[in-house]
């Protein structure tokens, strides 16, 4: 009787509303499209094609810069250890040096958290103009820092100082520079156009890694140690005005206009979602906690494998296999420059078949070839080294071409900047900046040449869960914004899609 008495007012208010719902029809179907509302044709928003293209160039360029200037920090990692810290061994030097490459990462999170939530307040554009010229200061001023022969204790003081003001000015750019390109692309081609901003980091980390192999080779290594280092910092600086000068010159993004146009009506549904507390750094953690766990695992995975590859490897070639520093930057150009070749390919290959199979080759790519790729690196031939090298290159490249595409789509477009930035960065912050440093010292404690293998394998492990756990986004629109199209025939077919069948 009690079971009975339980089940009955759930039985009852499920006939009720049946009852309710047969003898008002057409109230209940008024309801139902007051909650989820037809898109009209003015919601959609129809891409400029020259407009997405300059979008695209000025958010590569300053990613480029960025890993331009990062890139010339990791590769010059031996000379800066023995120019900033001249006492104890090579390899105290070198951690010395590395510690002062992450020291960069751990105000990153900060910078993420100021500068994003303060992009989805006043606009992308104008907070990406900011950052860059924040990292144009940092790098033009570690060019210009007297050595440690010359004022001793000061000079890796400042060095640490202007790696903290690069380190927060970064955690601005990758997140803004992603949302960027993303709410800018048409939603069927947004892996296309996202690859473009990791083919600036390959076009960064290539002309860092040439124009320290060039002078190395023209100066020799005591004119590098005495002021050949400078050149590449000093360089990187006018580089960035012109990064600087392109992304002024753009109008921000269409998701971000129309949540400062009142005037446009989006629809209700996501009107609703778009003009909510944009910018609340506390709404970013209490609400949007789930997905920024879940961003942390996969940028994590991701910039384990990257730095590895892009910043440890010259030095791990060099330091545990004796080459050359040339020697060892020319192989990682080449591999770099094939990987330039292959990227745009990825980006076309998520669009068409999904983010996650891209996502989870790579990952599994890391974790089943990262042992037997440095194994053949270890045997120390030019050929087995380059090999080496090509295996890794091709798991990341699969992260590389899709990633940009896929972690703007994890976050609506009202917070989308700030969760974006701080997730990615907390990530790059205890996983990406340290690798260099926890590898080598994994390398010294435990006597082990394959700890570089081993420490991707894991990381590789993180990724293969994380993007089980993602959700498919390709060929979607972006959570909180209207569609975006290339011609104005889709946007009418999707609003002809919507209307209702008609009945006879």
């Amino acid at each position: 009787m009690e079971r009975e008495a339980a089940t009955s007012p759930n039985e009852n208010g499920q006939e009720s509303d049946a009852a309710a719902i047969r003898r008002h029809p057409a109230l209940f179907r008024a309801i139902r499209r007051r909650q989820n509302p037809r898109l009209r044709r003015s919601d959609i928003t129809v891409t400029d094609e020259a407009a997405v293209k300059r979008a695209v160039k000025a958010a590569s360029l300053g990613n480029a810069m960025e890993w331009f200037d990062f890139g010339i920090y990791a590769y010059l990692a031996g000379t800066i250890g023995r120019v900033f810290f001249p006492s104890g061994s090579d390899t105290a030097q070198l951690l010395s040096s590395f510690a002062t490459f992450a020291v960069a990462f751990l105000v990153r999170p900060l910078g993420g958290m100021v500068f994003g939530p303060m992009g989805d307040k006043i606009g992308r554009k104008k907070v990406l103009a900011l950052t860059m010229i924040l990292m144009a200061i940092g790098t033009a001023a570690i060019g210009l820092i007297p050595s440690y022969d010359s004022i001793g204790f000061w000079a890796p003081v400042l060095l640490i100082v202007f790696r903290l003001l690069q380190g927060f000015s970064t955690g601005g750019e990758y997140g803004g520079a992603s949302t960027f390109i993303a709410e800018y692309a048409p939603d069927k081609r947004r892996g296309f156009f996202g690859r473009f901003l990791e083919l600036g980091t390959l076009a960064g980390y290539t002309g860092a890694a040439s124009l320290v192999t060039a002078l190395t080779a023209w100066l020799g290594s005591d004119t590098m140690d005495a002021w050949g280092w400078r050149i590449p910092f000093l360089v990187a600086a006018p580089l960035c005005i012109v990064g600087i000068y392109l992304r002024l010159k753009l109008d921000d993004t269409p998701a971000f206009l129309k949540l400062e146009d009142s005037n446009v009506h989006v629809s209700e549904a996501a009107t609703a979602v778009e003009t909510t507390a944009r910018g609340d750094l506390a709404k970013i953690f209490r609400t949007h906690w789930r997905m920024l766990i879940l961003c942390i695992a996969l940028v994590g995975a991701y910039n384990i494998t990257d730095y590895m590859l892009l910043s440890y490897m010259p030095t791990y070639l060099s330091d545990e296999l004796h080459y050359s520093e040339s020697h060892g930057l020319m192989i990682l150009v080449a591999t770099m420059v094939l990987l330039m070749l292959i990227i745009n390919q990825v980006g076309r290959l998520s669009d068409r078949f999904g983010r996650k199979p891209l996502l989870m080759a790579g990952m599994i790519g890391f974790f089943v070839l990262s042992a037997p790729a440095l194994v053949l690196v270890r045997e120390g031939s030019l050929l087995a080294v380059s090999a080496g090298m090509l295996m890794l290159g091709l798991s990341l490249v699969c992260l590389l071409g899709t990633m940009s595409a896929a972690l703007p789509a994890m976050f609506p477009t009202n917070v989308r900047y700030g969760s974006l930035s701080v997730g990615y960065n907390l990530s790059a912050s205890l996983f990406g900046g340290t690798t260099p440093l926890v590898i080598t010292a994994l390398i010294s404690v435990t006597g082990s040449d394959m700890m570089p293998a081993y420490y991707a394998m894991a990381a590789a492990l993180v990724g293969v869960v994380a993007v089980a756990c993602m959700k498919e986004t390709a060929q979607q629109p972006l959570e909180g914004s209207p569609p975006s199209v290339q011609t104005d025939e889709e946007a009418a077919e999707i609003v002809e899609a919507q209307s209702p069948t008609p009945k006879f």
